[in-house]
């Protein structure tokens, strides 16, 4: 009936329809808000300060004075995000192709493929640390077992951690092996997912097994594909545990004696870390992340056309 009133307990019950889809939403977005958007907000705050870690009281605001050293008078910067960039390169697209034949070859009728397919995710839940360390003791110059293999090839004692190329490839084995079986689960996840009767009828057409892997299987996982290399992607630009690892001593912030494989994290690290520059190294964290997007949004768009063509 119109115009009448409502009692409080039907005033209770609309607060309740309106009100509780917000309720049931909010511990997101306190979480996000606490540790994600606070930190954001206070590091992008500090980003304009003149800041020792060790003396916060004693901070004094520049404004964008770090950006401006950081992105036109700093070499050493650029010369992470380049080694930042070349990593991202040897370890994406090597990590994705290899996820595939993996996956492809686990999607087939095997022995014991339940026992590989478990196997596939043992490199991802191993500590990072202690991967980084056997991996520098593989590449070792000495007695490393990787220059020992090479050495039946006439080729002689490489020192992977001197050289550019060498340390960025001992650096870049060490991610595609940890997430390579990763990025396989999800790709075999989906290929389980395909209709049988596609491949069925590919076979009545005289498509052999790659000519379906590559016109039926790759084409189907496009999401798939998308998404393994937006993730693969934002990991490799902040990749910091394995370059800092890979050489530990004096020389372990700067990436080697001629920061030769330092990455940006790796830089962010010795600024914030071993000279105290909070300041600085927040201006470095912000540079990175929306360099991280951009990097990550350029992936996403080649990976969308080439699956597309």
């Amino acid at each position: 009936m119109a115009g009448k009133t409502l009692s409080f307990a039907d005033r209770r019950h609309n607060w309740d329809v309106k009100l509780s889809p917000f309720g049931f939403i909010s511990p997101y977005f306190l979480i996000f808000g606490v540790f994600g958007l606070f930190p954001l907000l206070y590091t992008a705050f500090v980003s304009l300060q003149q800041r020792n870690l060790l003396d916060a009281e004693g901070a004094t605001f520049i404004g964008f004075g770090n950006y401006e050293q950081l992105l036109f008078h700093d070499p050493y910067f650029w010369n992470a995000m380049g080694n930042t960039v070349s990593l991202w390169l040897l370890t994406t697209i090597p990590q994705i192709l290899f996820a595939l034949g993996i996956a492809h070859l686990l999607n087939r009728r095997l022995r014991g493929r339940t026992l590989f397919r478990m196997g596939m995710i043992l490199p991802n839940i191993t500590s990072v640390a202690a991967v980084t360390i056997i991996f520098a003791q593989l590449f070792g110059r000495d007695f490393g077992l990787v220059n020992w293999v090479l050495s039946w090839f006439g080729a002689g004692q490489i020192d992977w951690q001197a050289g550019t190329a060498s340390s960025h490839t001992a650096i870049a084995a060490m991610v595609v092996w940890r997430w390579t079986g990763y990025h396989a689960l999800i790709f075999l996840a989906s290929m389980q997912a395909i209709p049988s009767a596609l491949y069925e009828a590919a076979t009545l057409d005289g498509a052999r097994g790659w000519q379906q892997f590559w016109r039926i299987t790759v084409p189907l996982l496009r999401p798939q594909i998308i998404f393994s290399t937006v993730i693969a992607t934002t990991g490799n630009m902040r990749l910091l545990a394995e370059p800092l690892l890979f050489n530990p001593g004096t020389a372990a912030a700067t990436g080697g004696s001629d920061r030769q494989f330092q990455t940006a994290a790796l830089y962010l690290y010795e600024q914030g870390f071993t000279k105290y520059d909070f300041g600085y190294s927040s201006a470095i964290a912000l540079v990175l992340a929306v360099a991280t997007m951009l990097v990550a949004g350029v992936s996403y768009l080649v990976t969308r056309r080439i699956q597309t063509d």
